[in-house]
């Protein structure tokens, strides 16, 4: 059996926020962009993964779901306790560099882990945690 990852998906509150971070910023090419009842998703990837699909969508992309339940994943998001992905790179300083110059938000500067990596830390503009690691040589 051959499993491989297709696509995975980060929510955010602001679609054109989103675009310009993770098109303008981080590179990404916009595979999609579909609404459907007053939501919105949008495909973006690594030109390098084709097959690899990362959707952004609303924090509850679920049309049955309660009001509750969209204000609690909005203020989830709000606070940054979602998940979102790890990204790698082959130059961890030099993609910090151009993410902070673009004026992303810095959680963490590079630095060289126990566990073999370097990895930095953003937040996206809906306030997701986004690293970037690179696999030391070795």
């Amino acid at each position: 059996m051959d499993i491989k990852l297709s696509q995975c998906f980060i929510a955010v509150d602001d679609h054109d926020k989103a675009l310009a971070f993770y098109r303008d910023v981080l590179g990404l090419e916009v595979r999609n962009d579909v609404g459907f009842e007053n939501m919105r998703w949008v495909t973006v990837g690594a030109p390098s993964q084709p097959d690899v699909d990362i959707v952004l969508e609303p924090p509850l992309a679920d049309p049955n779901a309660s009001p509750a339940d969209r204000q609690a994943m909005a203020e989830l998001l709000a606070k940054g306790l979602l998940r979102a992905v790890i990204f790698a790179t082959e130059d961890c300083d030099a993609t910090f560099e151009r993410i902070r110059a673009a004026g992303g938000e810095v959680l963490q500067e590079p630095i060289d882990q126990p566990y073999g990596v370097r990895d930095c830390a953003f937040r996206d503009p809906a306030g997701n945690m986004l690293r970037f690691t690179q696999r030391k040589a070795g």
